[in-house]
């Protein structure tokens, strides 16, 4: 069914059209009112003059304008108008060839139709109007002067001339200014529209061209600029600086203040980057929490060096969003025309790069583009190309590490490991793939597989006899942001059938400071489902005591360089003997990784440590093996 507002539009036309000829109806009857005065007018003035014969083609004049203003109020318009046109240029002929023939006083009624006729009705019906003047014209002519079919008749005095022609001139006057009034309204209703539609074509160009919230030139008008520096600096000889600034950390202002706050923000980061940087430099937004900036004929390296540590430190300064304080900082990727690209395209894909290497140095930074940061996202790019493939033909592969009780020596589990069994290269260790899987997101894709295989074979040694058996698995932070972490646990728990307390899910202390809102509600999540929370690596991040007390985890595992220093000094021992404490007051159980001597493993154990693993006991080993050698099977 269609809708009221299609239906609006669709009828508007038509309803255009019923208000046209409406007006027209409504003019040919006040037209027709004025004509039939001025020849009630004239009527009266020869009646009195004892004229009868005028008198009597007056009275089949107004006939003729009542049969006009009947057909008009029967909507009859167009057949009014001619009816009209043709009524006023009959009698304007009879009475010209019962008068003064070309000499009458109706001569001066042909104009004034004619103007009527170009007004009211077609082309084709003006040109028949035109061309019967004419002919008759011609006609009288003859007609008096070469063959004396007619002499002139009735002789007016000067005052009955004047009378007739002062009744013309007004009848006719009246009638053309109110068909031109209205010319002249709808032609300043034209003139208004069109400056009405200029400047909406300007507001619909101004908006095509820039950004809405922050005013900022869109990524379209900020490539075409870009692009026009380019040109310049092409001819000139001269350089144009292309920046790519990304705002570090900026989603957690969405996520404490709220959307409304972050784009407030955003404007006042606009406004702070266009206010640091020239008048002739480009600032534009290039989406989300991502500005493309250009330094047009910066005087060198260390010229675009110092405009980019101006940025940072603006940044840097407090804002106030709806009344808090908001401290943020960016990562900034530059490449420079002519050295690092001849083309927008190629400048912006160089500067992003260095964006990211930015970032990975800690953020609140910028770097150059070097040819090695190209080689290395060809290098990324490839080697994801891989792992899609490898993937899809099932040569990834888990091994397994052996957790133990350091107390009694016990078997509780083990940690999933992840290997790349290359047809090629042979085994590939975690190392070389797992950081590139972060970076381009493929470790979401990886992830899930590996928690799907490691509790489908933690289900198998249950079912084999080891009924308290606890798998391990590594979370990234990649899959928390990408992935619905919470849904992926789910389905591995289910097709594995799995108990949830049976699974242990490791993350690193980073992720605990990173989008914590977020976070938290997956953990919240992972939580309601009965799995096991560990924090990997602990001592090697921030190891903040804040968070370990606001996130429900239930283990440290303590990072193998403190586990082998443990013998190395007091010091050292001192550092241990304070996160084994800690975990203790928190009633968190403590792992400890990388025991690779019988030495370590006792002292962990006798500063109160309780579970272990490393090189010592076993190295990571396949399914097959952890089952031969720890589930009894030959």
């Amino acid at each position: 069914m269609m809708s009221p507002d299609v239906a609006s539009d669709l009828a508007s036309p038509a309803r255009d059209n019923g208000l046209i000829d409406t007006l027209r109806r409504r003019r040919l009857n006040q037209i027709a009112s004025i004509v039939s005065s001025g020849l009630t007018v004239a009527l009266i003035g020869y009646g009195m003059d004892g004229n009868w014969l005028l008198a009597q083609y007056l009275v089949l004049a107004l006939a003729s304008m009542l049969s006009c203003l009947v057909l008009n109020a029967f909507r009859k318009t167009n057949a009014a108008t001619v009816v009209f046109l043709v009524s006023l240029t009959t009698l304007s002929s009879a009475l010209m060839w019962v008068g003064t023939g070309i000499n009458d006083v109706a001569l001066l009624t042909f104009p004034a139709i004619l103007i009527l006729a170009a007004l009211l009705v077609p082309p084709r019906i003006f040109f028949l109007l035109l061309g019967g003047m004419f002919c008759f014209l011609l006609f009288i002519t003859l007609a008096t002067h070469t063959f004396s079919w007619r002499v002139n008749g009735y002789v007016t005095s000067p005052w009955e001339d004047l009378r007739d022609s002062l009744t013309i001139l007004t009848v006719s006057g009246l009638v053309v200014w109110l068909i031109l009034n209205d010319l002249q309204k709808a032609l300043h209703s034209l003139q208004t529209q069109i400056e009405s539609l200029k400047e909406s074509q300007e507001n619909l160009t101004y908006l095509s061209q820039h950004d809405l919230l922050t005013g900022l030139p869109n990524r379209s008008l900020g490539r075409e600029r870009i692009e026009r520096a380019i040109a310049l600096a092409e001819r000139q000889g001269t350089s144009v600086a292309v920046m790519f600034v990304d705002l570090d950390y900026f989603k957690s202002i969405n996520d404490t203040l709220g959307h409304a706050a972050g784009d407030e923000f955003l404007k006042q980061v606009a406004h702070r980057l266009s206010s640091t940087l020239r008048q002739s430099d480009i600032v534009s937004r290039h989406g989300g929490d991502e500005f493309v900036l250009a330094l047009v004929d910066p005087a060198d390296e260390a010229g675009v060096s110092a405009a980019a540590g101006g940025l940072l430190e603006s940044l840097t300064k407090i804002f106030t969003v709806k009344d808090t304080d908001v401290s943020i900082s960016c990562s900034i990727g530059v490449a420079m025309y002519p050295h690092d690209g001849h083309d927008y395209e190629t400048l912006l894909r160089h500067a992003d790069m260095a964006m990211y290497q930015a970032k990975e140095s800690g953020r609140n930074a910028m770097r150059f583009f070097d040819a090695g940061m190209r080689t290395a996202a060809e290098t990324d790019m490839h080697l994801m190309t891989g792992m899609r493939t490898a993937l899809s033909r099932s040569e990834f592969v888990l091994h397994f590490q052996p957790v133990f009780n350091l107390v009694d020596g016990s078997l509780l589990g083990a940690e999933a490991l992840v290997r790349w069994q290359h047809p090629e290269r042979g085994l590939i260790a975690p190392a070389q793939f797992i950081p590139t899987a972060e970076k381009t997101g493929f470790i979401v894709e990886l992830g899930a597989w590996v928690l799907r295989e490691a509790c489908l074979q933690a289900e198998r040694w249950r079912k084999e006899g080891r009924s308290d058996f606890e798998i391990a698995v590594n979370l990234s932070v990649v899959q928390f942001r990408r992935g619905s972490i919470e849904d992926v646990v789910r389905h591995a728990l289910s097709i594995s059938g799995l108990p949830p307390h049976c699974l242990e899910l490791e993350i690193t202390e980073s992720i605990l400071v990173q989008d914590t809102e977020q976070f938290l509600v997956s953990l919240r999540g992972l939580k309601a489902l009965g799995v096991k929370i560990s924090i990997d690596d602990f001592g090697t991040g921030y190891s903040n005591l804040a968070y370990l007390q606001k996130f429900d985890v239930d283990k440290l595992k303590i990072d193998q360089t403190f586990v082998r220093a443990v013998l190395d000094g007091p010091k050292q021992r001192a550092l241990v003997v304070a996160i084994v404490q800690m975990a203790q007051s928190l009633n968190l159980c403590v792992h400890a990784e990388g025991i690779e001597s019988n030495d370590v493993g006792a002292a962990m154990q006798s500063l109160g440590c309780e579970v272990g693993q490393g090189y010592w006991y076993a190295k990571p080993i396949t399914a097959q093996e952890f089952s031969v050698r720890y589930c009894g099977e030959s």
